[in-house]
């Protein structure tokens, strides 16, 4: 599931859940959106030093689990997304 990052002077393994809800909760993650949203967030993966591991979504939400080094608050993750 889950490696350890190794740097220079630290090891981590820091994994975030992110649920991002559709405003007003209405219906619009469909076959094609999620589709999109993987090519995107892998886009982001590669420039970052950042590791989906899951990415899931629901009609009217989406779920990610998210890799990252330590440097990276969860507002700066929040902000990439």
């Amino acid at each position: 599931m889950s490696e350890y990052i190794h740097k220079s002077h630290n090891v981590t393994v820091l994994l975030y859940h992110l649920v991002f809800p559709a405003k007003y909760r209405r219906i619009v993650f469909d076959e094609q959106v999620d589709a999109v949203l993987k090519d995107i967030c892998l886009g982001v993966a590669e420039r970052y030093q950042v590791k989906f591991l899951e990415i899931g979504t629901d009609k009217d939400h989406v779920h990610f689990l998210v890799q990252s080094v330590s440097t990276y608050s969860v507002t700066k993750l929040v902000a990439l997304i």
